[in-house]
C-alpha cells in the first residue's frame, strides 16, 4: 500500500483541502499559492475548486476537468506540518 493514496478529500474555504490518507494521516493543505491559469483556471470560482473529489483508480485529488494535485505532494506537506508542530 502506498502510504500516500488519498482516500477522503473536502474543500475549505480559502483554497484549502482536508485529506485523509490510507496510512491514517490526516490534515490540512493549502493550495491557494496555485495560480489560477491552465488546468486550474475554473478555481477562480471557488465552488469549483469545492467539486474536489478521491478519483477511484488513482487515489489522487481531481476535479471535472481533470486536473489533479500530486498526492505524494499533500502527504509531505501535511508530514511536514506535523513535525513542526511537534
Amino acid at each position: 500500500m502506498m502510504a500516500w493514496k488519498i482516500e477522503a478529500a473536502r474543500a475549505l474555504p480559502g483554497y484549502r483541502l482536508a485529506v485523509t490518507f490510507a496510512d491514517g494521516l490526516s490534515g490540512v493543505t493549502d493550495l491557494s499559492d496555485v495560480p489560477h491559469v491552465g488546468v486550474f483556471a475554473p478555481w477562480a470560482d471557488h465552488a469549483y475548486f469545492e467539486q474536489v473529489r478521491v478519483d477511484p483508480q488513482t487515489w489522487t485529488v481531481c476535479w471535472p476537468n481533470g486536473a489533479d494535485v500530486a498526492p505524494d505532494s499533500l502527504y509531505d506537506d501535511i508530514k511536514r506540518q506535523r513535525g513542526a508542530a511537534a
